[in-house]
């Protein structure tokens, strides 16, 4: 049936990019499945649940207006900055971090919504901003704010990784705002400077451990070394095909810490190899592919930033795992988006691609599509 045949409500759902974002979550189900040594509990059930859940919601979300994301963006950017504070006076201590608001019936991680935020809010600025404005010092330094305090808040939970992940959405949407490029060759020259200063005062010593570890993994490998390490030989061990559905070896042994959150991509590989490896990575990137085109096709500033922003968001969530899990880049707590066990990512991209929808929609029954 063709899309102009369907109730209209349904006819500017991307059917596709939905076939595809349910076929990577069900596959992350059965990569769960196996993790748990070929059981639905306690980590597939529970997932594949949230996860059509928040399907749901992504779809609902398809059909809010792009006018009223442009509307809330700022006021929404507000509440998750207050409640980022709310987590530093009254947030409940796990692991050694500070960083949930236990509501009783419901315990939220406000900085995962100011992933998707921190984009809404810097495409609203650089929209209300006159282009004229765009090559002066008023087009950085409220953006770089914007940026900076939530950025802030969050290092100090201690969540590395989330920080980077807010930092890199922000810039990402001051650069296709049409920043000139010289500027940011001099912040990244003052990021330079600023780094070796950021690892002696302000990482905590597990951050530290963490990025020596990646320098040379072999310094410790039964230690903080060993989460790489394992990851490594479980890919490694894979091969082309792999050893085949339930058939791995260092997540089933429990060699592999981890495997079914930050680690699953290894204990995917194990038991689907470099194929299996590749065709998920190509899911993903057709995906994100599918985000860009939408940002291209929008009418509008804030359509088009937002959803550019957006992509690259969950371009940075697979990126860094992936580069994480190859031991490519520092561990820092980056989940895969829709495949590893937790909420918190799931609900992050799953909103992203929501938002995303929306515009697509927005820009759909303006073109006659």
């Amino acid at each position: 049936m063709s899309a102009r045949r369907l109730p209209e409500p349904l006819s500017h759902v991307p059917w596709r990019v939905l076939s595809l974002i349910v076929a990577i979550g069900l596959f992350g189900q059965v990569v769960l499945y196996s993790a748990a040594g070929g059981s639905l509990r306690p980590w597939a059930w529970s997932q594949g649940i949230r996860f059509f859940v928040l399907l749901a919601g992504a779809i609902a979300l398809s059909r809010v207006p792009e006018r009223m994301w442009k509307a809330a963006a700022l006021p929404t950017y507000g509440v998750i900055l207050l409640a980022l504070i709310a987590v530093e006076a009254l947030g409940e201590v796990s692991g050694g971090s500070r960083r949930w608001l236990d509501l009783g019936f419901i315990r939220l991680q406000p900085s995962e919504f100011m992933k998707p935020a921190i984009v809404l809010a810097c495409a609203r600025f650089y929209d209300i901003l006159p282009p004229s404005e765009i090559r002066r010092f008023g087009a950085i330094w409220p953006a770089a704010l914007l940026i900076g305090l939530p950025a802030a808040f969050v290092m100090l939970q201690p969540d590395l990784g989330t920080g980077l992940m807010i930092c890199m959405g922000g810039v990402t949407v001051m650069f296709l705002s049409g920043i000139p490029a010289r500027l940011f060759v001099g912040g990244a020259l003052g990021m330079m400077v600023a780094v070796p200063l950021a690892f002696t005062f302000l990482l905590h010593d597990y951050q530290r451990n963490r990025i020596l570890i990646f320098l040379n993994p072999e310094s410790d490998p039964l230690g903080t070394g060993y989460h790489i390490s394992q990851s490594k030989i479980a890919i490694g061990s894979g091969g082309i095909w792999g050893k085949g559905f339930l058939q791995g070896t260092q997540s089933h042994l429990d060699y592999l810490p981890e495997g079914h959150t930050d680690f699953v991509f290894a204990t995917m590989a194990e038991e689907w190899g470099l194929v299996g490896g590749c065709l998920l990575i190509l899911a993903f990137l057709l995906v994100i592919r599918w985000g860009i085109e939408v940002g291209q096709r929008a009418e509008g500033r804030f359509a088009r930033l937002t959803a550019a922003g957006l992509a690259t968001t969950i371009f940075f969530y697979v990126a860094i795992n992936l580069m994480m899990v190859m031991g490519l880049a520092p561990v820092v707590g980056i989940p895969l988006p829709l495949v590893s066990f937790g909420s918190s990512a799931q609900m992050t991209v799953l909103l992203c691609l929501g938002i995303l929808m929306s515009i697509d929609r927005q820009t759909r029954k303006k073109s006659g599509f």
